[in-house]
């Protein structure tokens, strides 16, 4: 068991998170519902698998649920360009977070990769 406050990873998904909410506070009123709610949830859905993962008794279980947050991780990079693709977004203002949201993956595999070898 880890404490969440306490891994990098987590840290830079919940900057994440942020950056994401102040960018997708200026998308169109009419995706509120749309892209708005599906980008923040999967913004969201990074850091706190994580934190559930990290909560959980077995290296195996906090592996699965890295998966999950990986996979959330690729579904906000799409999100991310289709949201500058529309003109919801600036190239410069998804560049910063694609960028970082790379890193979190980065740092998600070698996670996981320590975690397969200490098992």
């Amino acid at each position: 068991m880890y404490r969440f406050e306490d891994l990098k990873i987590w840290d830079k998904a919940m900057e994440i998170v942020q950056m994401v909410y102040e960018l997708s506070a200026w998308f169109p009123q009419e995706e509120r519902y749309g892209l708005t709610s599906q980008i923040r949830r999967s913004a969201i859905s990074v850091p706190s698998n994580i934190a559930e993962g990290a909560g959980r008794n077995i290296n195996g279980e906090f592996k699965n649920f890295l998966g999950i947050a990986n996979g959330s991780s690729n579904e906000l990079l799409t999100q991310l360009v289709l949201s500058h693709r529309l003109n919801f977004a600036k190239e410069n203002e998804v560049l910063p977070i694609i960028e970082r949201v790379k890193e979190v993956r980065k740092m998600n595999y070698s996670l996981t990769k320590s975690l397969i070898k200490t098992n």
